[in-house]
This record gives C-alpha cells, structure tokens and sequence, in this order.
C-alpha cells in the first residue's frame, strides 16, 4: 500500500506541474527527457548480451537445449517467479511449477546476476512458437556463458529424468498419453540367464555416449523381438520402457503415406525414446526379396504393380533407411524394437547387425519362468504339484501368456490353479502328439 500511495503521490505532482507549467516549456522539457531516457536505454541494452532458445529450430527438429531450460527454471520457478503455473499428474502427488507466459526472473550464478524469460508467440492455423531468452551483462559473455549453459543443460537433465513422465505416442506421434504399464524385468516371465543378458545390454547401451563418439556411430540399438503370440513381446517393450525410462512411439507402417512421411515421424521423436513397429511381418511386404522374385516371374509387371499399391506405401528400403541410413543419425540414445510371429518371413537385409542388433527368441513358458508366475500370481514359491508341472511343462508348448490366463482364473487357491494348469498342459500335450 505505501508503494501505491508513492506512485499516486508521483502522478499527482505531475498532474499539478503539468497545469502551471507553460505548455511550450512543457513540451520542451517533456521531449528532452523522453530524449535522454530513449538513449540511456540503448545505452543500458548494449552493456547486456541476449539469447535465444527456440523449441524448435527452422527445420522443425528439436532443441534440445529447451527442456533442459524449462526443467532447470522449474526449480526456480516456486522460489522465485512471481507468476508460475502449476501441474499435478492424477496418479502423484508431486506439483510441477513452470515459468508462466512472458514471466521474468532473475538467477545468481557465480556471483553475477543473469535473467530468464518466457515467451510464447500465439500463431493461427499453427502451433504456437515458444522460446526462452536469457540476458546477461556483456561483460560476463565470454567468461560465464559456455560454463552457465554446461550447468543449465547438465541440471535440467537430471530434474527431468527424476520426474520425466514416460509417454506413449500415437501411431502419428502427434498425441501422447502417460505410459504406466507395469511389466519390469522383475515380473517378465523369462529364462534368468536370458533376461540378464538383455539388462546388460540395455544398461551398456544407456551409459555408452563417449563409446558411440568415440567409435563414430549413431548412439542407437536395434532389438528384433520374435517368436509364437502370447510369448510376452509386448510386455518386454513395456519392461524395456520402464527400465530406461525412455518414451514409447508406437509407428503404425500402415498408417504411413510414404517415405517421406516416415522420415518426417523419425525427425519429430525425442532423444531417449523407443520406437516400436508390432508384427512388421504384417505392416508391410517385408518378405525375403530372393524367395518373392521366384514366385512374382510368373505375374505380369501390372499385377505386381497393383498389388504393391494396395499392400504398401513404405517401401523397405525407406524403413531401411529409417532404421539405418543418414535419417537415423538426426538424434541419439534411440532403440527401435521390431516384432514378429515369423522371423522366417523377413527380408535379411532387415536382420542383419546395425539395425537390429539383438535377436530376442520370446519362446514358450520354461519351468523358471513358471514359478515366477506362481510367485507372482498365486504368491506361492514351492508346492507339491512343482514337480509334476516340471515334467509336465516340457514339450508341452505352452505359452506364458496361457499359464498367466490359468493362475489368474484361480488365484485364491493355489492347488487349484496348479490342477488346472497340469490338466492344461496334458491336453496340450496329447493333441501334439495326436
């Protein structure tokens, strides 16, 4: 209030110099200081340096300097902004604080005083452009602004990985929801030797940055996920997903006009994501090109065409180089995950190391990757039936999909689950063997 009564008090004596003041010395008066404050501004804007940091670049790629910066001056933002905007997911508890639209604030690094700023352009027809500026004395430029970036970038990436929300992205990657699938590693029914190996894989992939610099190769991994249904593909791309902590990008080929547009959808995925293409046996004609040409000499040129219209409008040398070519190398720490039914089916060229690098055979349910089911669903670690499932199990081509259906059904009772399970796999058994 003593501010308000300062200002008014301010006004006031204005208000009275204005009324017995001449008009022509007003005027002169008026335009000399209007004058001098003009040049004492410019004269104030040349000692600061200003920079900007666009959410995207001209070319529509990424910055990824920006949110680092949104993460760092959310840290900032409870403290010290005087107008922040708030978000709380419905499954945490956690309040996320964001600098608010053409918000201000002033932050202490090393001593020197530097300051932020939001700005968002609003753009009809378009999304809206959004940016952060960031200002400093021109004095500091050389010495503060390549290690206050390094800290900046460094911080932000730290807060978004302790409170990054994972995402699964539509087949046009154009909407997102929040990714809460609970499969992990710990409750992927799995051979033991087999999971570890896949964990290692990931964990070397994730801290390999200087390997990747070091050896001048694109920082990303290829996993071909193949075997019969119901053997858990989609629950390891969630166990994958929730490891690493990366987003999901689940690419629909069917849904894609051309490969122009496939490169585009890769141009537009973060850093840190998976992309998945499900049953690519299925997506597109993707089948061993020396095994088709035998059986297409026998079609007319015409009727090939028009079948290749109708089945397909990516070509596998565009998902080739989607997966492999220069495209691939627009950003880092990426992992696409294929799967398939039919390995048997796949164009080699599609197999072989660099695009995917680990084949991953998700086979039928073995006895380890039994009792964590029980573990799991019955919450039973031994029982007197164990052994006879063992025996019962081999051969039998189960799927653990199939035994989870089994223990779900009769959870509260263990033994009856166990019953129903070895009836299962007997049946199962028979009709092989018949």
């Amino acid at each position: 209030m003593e501010f308000v009564g300062y200002v008014a008090s301010l006004f006031g004596l204005l208000a009275f110099l204005k009324s017995v003041v001449p008009s022509e010395i007003w005027d002169v008066c008026f335009g000399f200081a209007k004058s001098h404050l003009s040049f004492l501004s410019t004269y104030l804007n040349k000692l600061h340096s200003s920079f900007y940091i666009y959410e995207y670049d001209e070319g529509f790629v990424r910055n990824d300097l920006y949110p680092c910066v949104k993460w760092h001056l959310s840290s900032l933002s409870s403290a010290h902004a005087s107008a922040a905007t708030l978000f709380s997911a419905s499954d945490t508890s956690k309040i996320r604080f964001r600098l608010a639209e053409d918000e201000a604030l002033m932050e202490m690094f090393d001593g020197v005083a530097v300051w932020w700023q939001h700005h968002v352009k609003r753009r009809q027809d378009e999304d809206d452009e959004r940016y952060f500026s960031l200002r400093m004395r021109a004095s500091h430029r050389q010495l503060l602004l390549g290690r206050f970036l390094n800290y900046v970038r460094a911080h932000g990436k730290e807060l978004e990985l302790q409170n990054r929300e994972k995402q699964l992205y539509t087949s046009d990657f154009s909407r997102s929801i929040p990714f809460h699938h609970p499969a992990t590693f710990d409750t992927l029914a799995l051979d033991p030797v087999q999971k570890q190996e896949i964990v290692d894989d990931l964990r070397e992939f994730m801290e390999g940055e200087e390997f990747y610099k070091r050896a001048g190769r694109t920082w990303k991994r290829g996993y071909l996920l193949y075997g019969p249904p119901g053997t858990g593909k989609s629950s390891m791309i969630a166990a994958i997903s929730n490891f690493t902590g990366y987003d999901v990008y689940d690419l629909e080929l069917t849904a894609v006009s051309n490969n122009n547009d496939l490169r585009q959808l890769l141009m537009i995925t973060t850093n840190k994501s998976i992309i998945v293409i499900e049953d690519i046996d299925c997506s597109l004609d993707l089948s061993d090109r020396a095994n088709k040409s035998v059986s297409q000499s026998t079609n007319s040129k015409e009727d090939i065409g028009k079948k290749e219209l109708e089945t397909s409008h990516v070509t596998l040398s565009g998902l080739l180089n989607f997966t492999d070519g220069l495209w691939s190398c627009c950003g880092s720490e990426r992992i696409f995950i294929f799967t398939t039914n039919h390995i048997g089916k796949l164009d080699p060229a599609l197999l072989r190391a660099g695009r995917m690098d680990m084949h991953i055979l998700l086979s039928y349910c073995t006895f380890s990757a039994f009792k964590l089911l029980a573990k799991n669903y019955l919450e039973v670690l031994e029982h007197d039936l164990f052994a006879e499932v063992e025996r019962e199990m081999e051969g039998a081509n189960f799927t653990p999909a199939a035994v989870s259906e089994i223990l779900i059904q009769h959870r509260k009772n263990a033994t009856a689950a166990l019953e129903n399970l070895l009836a299962a796999l007997k049946s199962a058994k028979f009709n092989t063997c018949s």
